[in-house]
């Protein structure tokens, strides 16, 4: 007996649900031999608005819980991603690539997860000083979350590419808004899948499908962003006329040679610089 395949439903993720597009917009993914892969929602306005909602409502929790605890998160959604790898290398077999990309593909975005999991705990340690000065007092420089971001995943690596554009980000106690490849975001919304089972806070990550071209703008001109990170080429002068407007953070990751490197969380981060007065004593002659 015969039966029909269930296809998937890809949606978005937002607040740590699937809701569909408010528009009820869609668009077609296709491989390379024009055969049709998915349909996917095509995200608009009001989707990145709330988006950016529950991204904000996440933020502070996900940023006070310790550095440690983050590090065990990323690392748990390293251990989901690796037992659904078998999964992953079939869904971007269907996109075109060989077998021995997409399983580079998953292997890349394990090992990427991994190494932002050791880096949540320690690279404060790294950045952070002790500043000279010039009168009776101490000066701290320590990091800090940006907050809000919204980030541009690459076109061309559809897990990869994801990984790289959120790890840095969330391992810095940010929350993101992500848009995902527009022609292979079927392995970023089955990743979608991983957060939600894994102990990811709703809200601290958040993923749309559609235009570039349609949501760059408003990623650029949203009041509640404290960052933009784009790892994609296409970079309009209306976004960037939006920044200069709202003096938003821009980060570029096109041209980047290493996506592991702590200096991508820092990318993230702002400096809060502490001063404290020494305190001296007079018993001991006004020392220390």
């Amino acid at each position: 007996m015969t039966r029909l395949n269930i296809q998937k439903t890809y949606k978005i993720f937002i607040g740590g649900k699937f809701p569909r597009t408010e528009s009820g917009r869609f668009y077609a993914i296709s491989n390379p031999n024009g055969e049709l892969v998915a349909n996917m929602c095509l995200s608009s306005r009001k989707d990145f608005r709330s988006a950016v909602v529950a991204a904000r409502k996440a933020q502070s929790g996900w940023a006070s819980k310790t550095a440690y605890n983050r590090s065990q998160i990323l690392y748990r959604l390293a251990e989901m991603l690796e037992s659904r790898h078998a999964s992953f290398v079939e869904e971007m077999t269907q996109l075109g690539l060989s077998d021995t990309q997409a399983k580079e593909e998953v292997a890349s975005a394990i090992d990427t997860l991994v190494y932002y999991a050791g880096w949540c705990d320690k690279y404060t340690a790294l950045f952070s000083s002790v500043n000279p000065t010039a009168s009776a007092h101490f000066n701290f420089s320590v990091h800090e979350p940006t907050g809000v971001v919204a980030a541009v995943a690459e076109e061309d690596s559809p897990l990869l590419g994801f990984v790289n554009a959120v790890a840095p980000v969330i391992a810095g106690g940010n929350a993101v808004v992500v848009l995902a490849s527009e022609t292979m975001a079927t392995s970023a919304m089955s990743f979608a899948e991983v957060i939600q089972n894994s102990d990811v806070p709703g809200g601290v990550i958040n993923i749309l499908t559609g235009s570039m071209s349609e949501l760059l703008p408003h990623m650029a001109s949203h009041m509640d962003v404290n960052a933009l990170v784009v790892a994609r080429d296409g970079m309009t002068e209306e976004a960037l006329n939006s920044m200069t407007e709202n003096v938003k953070r821009f980060v570029n990751w096109t041209d980047a040679v290493d996506a592991q490197t702590p200096y991508r969380i820092l990318d993230c981060q702002e400096v809060k610089t502490t001063w404290h007065p020494v305190q001296t004593s007079a018993a001991s002659g006004g020392g220390y």
